[in-house]
């Protein structure tokens, strides 16, 4: 009951809610990235959403317009285009509020495995054996809050498919505070990583 209703009732509700308290730091953040350079205000990325299908994550945008258009594991160094305010913004992951746009769109859900980037092929492949695929992409998961960008592909989708088996309130609610806690710690955060795929920084532009 909880998975099928009263989890995206509580999404919709949480997200709503945050949107109307959060909208001055809103406003703010949109002000700030607009003065500090030039382009939009919102980072628009192609991920993979429930069932495999394709949505456009939000973030607050974090490097310059002129960034090449290639996940920032693959730019030789990323510092050189993530400007100032986006610095701050991803060290406190306060880019990331946007989503809360998202999830009340339906599109993303609070708690739930990260949404790849739609070119994650080897992720997405892993989340297929755990059925980790068939459920709504979360602003955070059990793979964020026990290691993050640190994990292999292999046990970050294995973390995704223990969460969508055991789907419940309480885990959810363990989900959502053991996040606070790593966000306050920047708990395995990465940047530039060439080795792999992976959805970086918290959770990555």
């Amino acid at each position: 009951m909880y998975k099928k209703f009263f989890k995206r009732i509580i999404d919709f509700v949480i997200s709503l809610i945050g949107l109307v308290l959060l909208s001055p730091i809103f406003l703010i953040i949109a002000v700030i990235v607009k003065m500090d350079s030039k382009g939009p205000i919102f980072f628009k990325q192609k991920r993979i959403g429930i069932h495999k299908t394709y949505f456009n994550i939000l973030k607050f945008r974090t490097m310059r317009s002129d960034t090449p258009d290639v996940p920032t594991h693959l730019l030789k160094d990323p510092n050189v285009f993530i400007t100032y305010s986006g610095k701050i913004l991803r060290k406190t992951s306060l880019d990331e509020l946007p989503q809360i746009i998202n999830i009340l769109m339906g599109k993303m859900s609070i708690i739930g495995p990260r949404p790849a980037l739609w070119n994650q092929d080897d992720l997405i492949s892993e989340r297929e054996r755990y059925d980790a695929n068939d459920v709504l992409p979360g602003l955070t998961g059990l793979a964020q809050i026990n290691g993050r960008d640190e994990l292999p592909i292999q046990e970050k989708a294995k973390l995704d498919g223990a969460y969508v088996k055991h789907i419940s309130f309480v885990q959810d609610v363990k989900i959502f505070f053991g996040t606070i806690s790593s966000v306050l710690r920047h708990d395995g955060v990465q940047e530039g990583n060439k080795n792999e795929k992976k959805d970086t920084n918290y959770w990555g532009e």
